[in-house]
């Protein structure tokens, strides 16, 4: 089941998952639980997240650019962008950027996948919170 009906759901789990790229390259290997998903944010199967917020800080004296996408699918890449959350925003040096909060949030079914890019590696922590929902 690609997109479980929310209306009569057994659980909600909140989650907090970060990801700080170590490239320029699109990633979608957000950290959760201690361990690190090739698919962040995509949900299990038979769950939707809820992203209720995405924070980017820049933890350098440099200025960065941030994009935040939604992709078609869970392996993020090129040609599978849907929506764009932030298309490279420079994030001055030691500051954060709030991309998403939950009076904006969003949802993610298990054939999506939300990926981020850095315009300097190493330079930005991107940290959302989600709510698993099955």
């Amino acid at each position: 089941m690609a997109n479980p009906n929310i209306v009569n759901v057994t659980s909600i789990y909140g989650n907090t998952a970060y990801v700080i790229p170590s490239t320029t390259s699109a990633t979608t290997s957000w950290t959760h639980n201690g361990t690190t998903s090739l698919t962040g944010l995509t949900p299990a199967a038979n769950t939707v997240n809820r992203v209720t917020s995405i924070v980017v800080t820049n933890t350098t004296s440099s200025a960065a650019t941030a994009t935040v996408a939604i992709a078609n699918n869970a392996t993020f890449g090129s040609g599978t962008v849907i929506a764009y959350m932030a298309y490279q925003i420079s994030v001055p040096a030691n500051t954060t950027l709030i991309v998403t909060v939950y009076t904006t949030s969003f949802y993610v079914t298990e054939n999506q996948s939300v990926g981020v890019t850095s315009g300097t590696a190493s330079a930005l922590t991107y940290t959302a919170t989600f709510e698993a929902i099955t």
